[in-house]
């Protein structure tokens, strides 16, 4: 999601956005969970495991968060899968 200035937020800004994220899922129930987040200078990375796109925006709307881009991850690679 974009956020102007993200990476200077505050910890009590970052943990704002958290908990009500947080109260969204909770709201939501257990098919979406929220595993963790990226934060760069201008954008919030979210990783959440979903059924689908919906959820995902009906989290946001909920927490009043900017979706701006939901992208499904098809493969998941990295070191330890190339044994």
């Amino acid at each position: 999601m974009r956020v102007p200035g993200a990476g200077a937020l505050s910890e009590g800004e970052i943990r704002e956005l958290s908990l009500r994220s947080l109260q969204a899922l909770k709201d939501l129930g257990p098919q979406i969970q929220w595993l963790h987040s990226y934060v760069t200078e201008d954008k919030v990375y979210c990783v959440y495991l979903a059924p689908d796109e919906d959820n995902i925006r009906e989290h946001a709307r909920k927490a009043g968060l900017p979706a701006d881009r939901i992208s499904a991850v098809r493969r998941l690679i990295g070191p330890d899968h190339l044994s």
